[in-house]
């Protein structure tokens, strides 16, 4: 064969893989960039992550009564690289989630900058719309089961609070969470959001090329279940949480009752509320502004917040720290000549007999008594100046829980406020006497405290001398241990035998004669303590302390109202009501209960326009 011969056929070789090559670039050609087919079939044959929200926890009252439940919701979803080139009918799904087109054109054209990851359309679909969208088989499109909160007995707004959309700034703070989670803002939901919130699972779903979920990817050898929130027994008793409401319903202030025994919160009402429901689903942006711009400010949670003046009510610590430190006995007797007066320094009181001994100050709430109690501990001699006398008594002051937080499980809680010497110093650069704070001596001047402060007072005079911090959760998923410090005494300064003659004189105010007589049930031996607080701004704050029975005591309580004039005119007949309710369950004095309910407070300082 010639050297021609073989040349020719290696030319001929070369001409047939050069065409073979050709052939397969060309086709490739065509596949990557011509024909779309299979790029479809590999788009649409994916994997879908789905996260799967676990059920929040429930919360129950004292008595096992739902306060809050877990309902079921979706989130409709889009990944909208996934979507139907054929597009779908829009008015059809609108009507169906009930929005609006311009929504479902703004939140497609959102997710369309994120093509590959999953985008929220809208939230709270329900039940029946869930499946009528399961009927139109949408590419793309798909449903996400979560919950929603509900409040079966519409009560307790800012003591159960509510849940949330995390923001940015939630997402900074705590790492583990991801947008589109949920988070508890206020109340129990903010304290025990550790608990309650559970914990997300994933299912990893295979996805045909027509978008048809074809089940868990290798038979959900990857998914993880939700784990659900535990639930919480709250120490909240339901019915007479919604019976205090209805009492303050139309006023501004609070009120709170303790089990003295334990610490427990049985009640705790901030007024005004809210419905809990309203801050859930759809309309709950539109109905937080309009709370948000209620002046009478129905968010803001009184009761571990504002730090009002005590008024009368703060006389029976006086009274004990007198008690305590010896310049009075129980039968010490002063004069009261329509108040106190020193040099240029005059302290007004009402009508009542004179002079008056300590059971009966306490009975008739006289100012001049606790002037002179007052200025005897700040210019007691063995401590060699008003100052160190002045300091010797806010010890005590907050011995009883006051100036600082009662470090309850509220988050937010405020400690009120009992100034220090220093307040002063600077106030009146260094010259001031007892006479300069007079005005602390009947719960006035700078003096600060919150509504469950004074009603922890009222639960530490009742158990003689010591308080459990206040609470309001009893037991998380069945477990009756709870966190040691809510078990354990805190002690007063003051020794226990002088709580017997402050008690002595609060029953005599209520059963035998003095400001509390319309607080008597019979059989209970109700104590109380009427308390109106000096008001610049308006007419005076009413307020009321008690606990019941006298021995063995199972309810403390203080009612603080705004405006309310008089302690033994409005603040004293909701506080007996209430105890009137808790301990017998029902209540007779039916002309007593349509007073408070007839009656009307004007507040020119929030309605004003």
């Amino acid at each position: 064969m010639s050297r021609h011969d073989d040349m020719e056929r290696m030319r001929i070789l070369r001409i047939i893989v050069l065409s073979i090559f050709v052939v397969i670039a060309a086709r490739l050609f065509y596949l990557q960039l011509i024909d779309n087919k299979y790029k479809d079939m590999a788009r649409n044959n994916v994997l879908r992550h789905v996260v799967v929200y676990p059920t929040r926890g429930e919360v129950y009252d004292r008595n096992g009564e739902y306060l809050v439940q877990s309902i079921e919701v979706y989130d409709f979803m889009v990944v909208y690289r996934e979507l139907s080139p054929d597009g779908f009918d829009t008015l059809r799904l609108c009507e169906t989630l009930g929005i609006s087109a311009e929504k479902l054109v703004r939140e497609l054209k959102n997710a369309r900058c994120t093509p590959n990851i999953p985008h929220r359309i809208t939230n709270f679909v329900s039940k029946e719309q869930k499946l009528r969208l399961d009927e139109y088989n949408l590419r793309g499109l798909y449903t996400v089961s979560r919950t929603a909160r509900s409040y079966p007995r519409k009560i307790g707004g800012n003591v159960l609070g509510y849940v949330s959309e995390v923001t940015d700034q939630d997402l900074q703070r705590y790492p583990s969470y991801s947008k589109g989670d949920y988070i508890g803002v206020t109340g129990v939901e903010a304290a025990y959001e550790s608990v309650l919130k559970g914990a997300k699972g994933l299912r990893i779903e295979n996805r045909d090329v027509h978008g048809v979920s074809r089940g868990s990817y290798m038979d959900g050898a990857f998914d993880t279940l939700p784990q659900h929130g535990e639930s919480i027994v709250c120490t909240i008793d339901a019915r007479l949480q919604l019976f205090a409401e209805e009492l303050m319903k139309g006023k501004v202030g609070a009120a709170v009752a303790i089990e003295p025994s334990t610490g427990e919160i049985l009640m705790m009402v901030s007024s005004p509320s809210y419905d809990p429901d309203e801050l859930v689903g759809r309309s709950r942006g539109t109905n937080y502004m309009n709370m948000l711009g209620d002046k009478r400010q129905p968010l803001f949670n009184r009761t571990i917040k504002s730090a009002y003046p005590p008024g009368s009510t703060f006389k029976l610590v006086q009274g004990l720290i007198g008690l305590q430190e010896g310049v009075l006995t129980p039968r010490t007797t002063y004069p009261c000549h329509s108040g106190y007066t020193s040099g240029r320094v005059t302290m007004k009181c009402h009508a009542h007999s004179s002079p008056v001994n300590l059971y009966e100050a306490v009975a008739t709430s006289c100012n001049a008594y606790f002037c002179y109690v007052f200025r005897n501990i700040l210019d007691n001699p063995k401590y060699g100046g008003v100052k160190n006398g002045y300091d010797v008594w806010r010890e005590y002051v907050e011995s009883f829980g006051f100036g600082h937080s009662l470090e309850s499980d509220f988050i937010g809680e405020k400690g009120g406020y009992v100034p220090d010497r220093q307040f002063y110093d600077k106030r009146y650069r260094g010259s001031w006497n007892s006479l300069t704070v007079l005005s602390m001596a009947i719960g006035q001047g700078e003096l600060g405290c919150t509504p469950l402060q004074m009603a922890n007072l009222a639960a530490t005079i009742a158990n003689r001398g010591y308080y459990y911090t206040p609470h309001i959760v009893r037991s998380i998923s069945g477990s009756d241990s709870l966190n040691n410090r809510y078990t354990e005494r805190h002690y007063t300064k003051v020794d226990a035998k002088h709580f017997e003659t402050i008690i002595a004189g609060m029953w005599r105010g209520v059963n035998v004669s003095g400001t509390s007589l319309q607080a008597r049930l019979d059989g209970y031996d109700v104590c109380g303590k009427t308390g109106t607080a000096q008001n610049p701004h308006g007419r005076d704050h009413s307020t009321f302390l008690s606990f019941a029975p006298r021995n063995n005591p199972r309810i403390a309580i203080s009612v603080y109202v705004e405006n309310g004039g008089f302690g033994a005119a409005t603040a004293l007949p909701i506080a007996s009501l209430i105890e009137e309710f808790y301990l017998t369950g029902t209540v007779e004095r039916t002309w007593l209960l349509d007073a408070v309910k007839n009656q009307k407070i004007d507040y020119p300082a929030y309605d004003k326009k």
